[in-house]
């Protein structure tokens, strides 16, 4: 099983170092095949995906090309504790696994990336 399909809401989020980042206050499952999303889009109006994509650009604070590869691949939102309180994002190749209730990062993401 992926380590996306296994992500809940309210899980602890550690570093690879075993830091505590936070909890996951939310997660989208991506569509692993899509490559880009391209030929998504009507031209004229700019249709679903370009409005969702520039919808949650704005929402999460993140550059478009970056909001546009979460959406496409997958992301965990984590209400980040402690010094660098706030929402972090991070994408699903960014996970290591899941272990209990606590959801593990990739080495070289640490609790203040």
């Amino acid at each position: 099983m992926e380590v996306m399909e296994q992500v809940r809401e309210g899980m602890h989020v550690v570093a690879s170092d075993g830091k505590k980042i936070g909890k996951v206050e939310d997660l989208k499952m991506g569509d692993p095949e899509a490559v880009t999303s391209d030929g998504q889009t009507d031209p004229e109006t700019g249709g679903l995906a370009n409005t969702v994509i520039e919808s949650f650009a704005v929402s999460s604070s993140l550059p478009r090309h970056a909001a546009e590869r979460l959406l496409r691949i997958g992301y965990v939102k984590v209400n980040r504790s402690g010094f660098l309180a706030g929402h972090g994002y991070f994408a699903s190749d960014e996970l290591d696994r899941v272990d209990g209730d606590t959801l593990w990062l990739k080495a070289g993401r640490k609790a203040d990336s």
